[in-house]
């Protein structure tokens, strides 16, 4: 028996003029435009069409970007708080290191004042016993004649003539007082200058302030000066001056 031959081959291939007439046909037609990745248009539509008291039938995009903003407020707000509460931390421990630094310089002061308190006390007693010798210097109240003689001779001594020598009232200080003599002095120049060496050998101090100098018409100069002298406080008129500075405090409040 004679067999046929294949013709589903013949029908399922294509001649080379179909298969150019399909490319062409193919490359006629307008390539579809790609799909983006979001569709803003239908994103928004999803928001306008929310129900929000039923957030379960809402679409899955508006949940993620829903769910996304809120976890992004939450870490805003956490590092909102977080950064005001650094900061007063951070100033407080400023403070903190502030005051270590303060007292460590205290401690460094206070060991150097420990290591060196035998040469402080040498110091102070040294100090005690220079102020001992001036206060020697310093007359007491009962000396204050005697003084007032004495700077009266030295201008005698000198052959200077006397003009005026006024004592002037007190005026008290910390622990001394002070004694102004208003002096109008006659004499050569070299009497003058004789009567001041005289006066800083005495054993007293006395100083000479607004020293005035001028010449009369005979040659002679006129000084007029105010010399100052000091006595220190007896234990009464301390008392009576510290007394008296308290009741003075104590009317200003």
């Amino acid at each position: 028996m004679m067999k046929l031959p294949d013709l589903s081959s013949l029908f399922k291939r294509k001649s080379a003029a179909e298969r150019l007439a399909d490319k062409q046909t193919a490359k006629a037609e307008p390539a579809q435009p790609k799909a983006p990745l979001i569709d803003f248009q239908r994103l928004a539509m999803d928001f306008k069409t929310l129900d929000p008291k039923d957030p379960g039938l809402w679409p899955l995009a508006p949940r993620i970007v829903i769910l996304l903003s809120l976890f992004l407020a939450l870490i805003a707000a956490a590092w909102g708080f977080g950064a005001i509460g650094w900061s007063v931390q951070l100033e407080e421990l400023a403070a903190k290191q502030n005051q270590e630094a303060k007292h460590k310089e205290d401690w460094l002061s206070k060991k150097r004042q420990a290591v060196n308190l035998d040469e402080y006390r040498r110091q102070l007693s040294e100090i005690d016993r220079s102020f001992g010798a001036l206060l020697k210097q310093l007359p007491n109240k009962a000396e204050m004649g005697d003084m007032l003689v004495d700077i009266n001779k030295a201008a005698q001594a000198r052959g200077l003539s006397v003009e005026l020598f006024k004592p002037g009232g007190e005026a008290p200080r910390e622990f001394y007082a002070e004694v102004p003599i208003t002096l109008n002095l006659i004499g050569s120049y070299h009497d003058i200058g004789a009567f001041t060496g005289d006066l800083a050998k005495l054993p007293r101090i006395v100083t000479l302030n607004d020293i005035n100098l001028s010449a009369n018409p005979n040659s002679t100069l006129v000084l007029r000066t105010t010399a100052k002298t000091f006595r220190y406080l007896d234990e009464g008129e301390l008392a009576s001056q510290k007394k008296a500075q308290q009741t003075a405090k104590g009317a200003k409040k």
